[in-house]
């Protein structure tokens, strides 16, 4: 049964400019409470906000913007626009589809060239084992996140460039330190995929090949979020650490007391 994650319409406009934003309020916690509503925000990046999007996200009172992006990224799409009194930190986290050639042959690539290293359930491999290799590699990263949050550097707004992979991950760690139950953290995770939300697949060419039927399902598992990624990360936490709390003890480094520091500051 899919939970359903509760709407917050007046905090989450259909901005123009930057895609899959939300907040993560009112998600469940197993001991029956809630994350606290304008608190944690997701979205894709922030490079082409309009003057509209800029003044609704001024408006949120943020205190830090997390950009996991990477210099590849920030080339191709820009800088975040400047939001006043907002604390910006980049932490860079390996793409999912990363590498230059990777990305040349997903935009460029003829049919056959897709087929061959996309096809057969490839790419969602790809794109499972990037969830998994986050997980192995960046654990410094998302104890960075949580214990600023810990250290009451809230409202936090976290995005990549498409707000659902490395975002996404990055909120999935911060929603189980939580306590959030993980059917609601998939949940929340799934929303990327609404039509409005969704990063748009970038083809070069205007011929009907370019975006046939074919290509775009071949590509389809590198922009889709897939409930299967987020359980491959969340296998491989439980591999590495064992269990939950030694992660968010040993992994993310929170102590009891500043745990409960956390969970009191973000969950009502």
């Amino acid at each position: 049964m899919t939970q359903q994650i509760p709407q917050h319409p007046s905090t989450e406009p259909e901005l123009t400019g930057v895609r899959n934003f939300r907040d993560v309020g009112g998600l469940p916690t197993a001991d029956g409470r809630r994350v606290r509503s304008g608190q944690v925000f997701r979205s894709g990046h922030l490079a082409h906000a309009t003057e509209t999007d800029t003044e609704f996200l001024a408006s949120l009172g943020l205190h830090t913007v997390f950009d996991f992006r990477n210099a590849a990224d920030h080339a191709l799409e820009g800088p975040d626009v400047e939001l006043p009194g907002v604390r910006n930190v980049n932490l860079p986290l390996s793409d999912p589809a990363d590498g230059t050639e990777f990305w040349r042959m997903v935009r460029d690539g003829d049919v056959e060239q897709l087929r061959e290293v996309l096809g057969d359930g490839k790419a969602a491999r790809r794109m499972a084992n990037s969830y998994r290799e986050i997980v192995r590699t960046r654990t410094a990263e998302h104890r960075q996140v949580v214990q600023a949050l810990a250290q009451d550097h809230v409202p936090v707004l976290m995005h990549c460039a498409a707000g659902k992979d490395r975002a996404g991950l990055s909120i999935a760690v911060t929603l189980l330190a939580l306590g959030v139950e993980r059917e609601a953290i998939v949940a929340d995770y799934l929303e990327s995929n609404a039509p409005h939300r969704r990063y748009k697949v970038r083809r070069s060419g205007e011929s009907a090949e370019a975006r046939s039927p074919e290509v775009m399902e071949l590509l389809a598992p590198l922009f889709d979020a897939r409930a299967e990624y987020l359980h491959a990360a969340f296998e491989t936490l439980e591999e590495i650490w064992g269990s939950l709390d030694r992660y968010v003890a040993e992994g993310l480094g929170l102590t009891p007391e500043t745990l409960g520091r956390l969970r009191d500051r973000l969950l009502v």
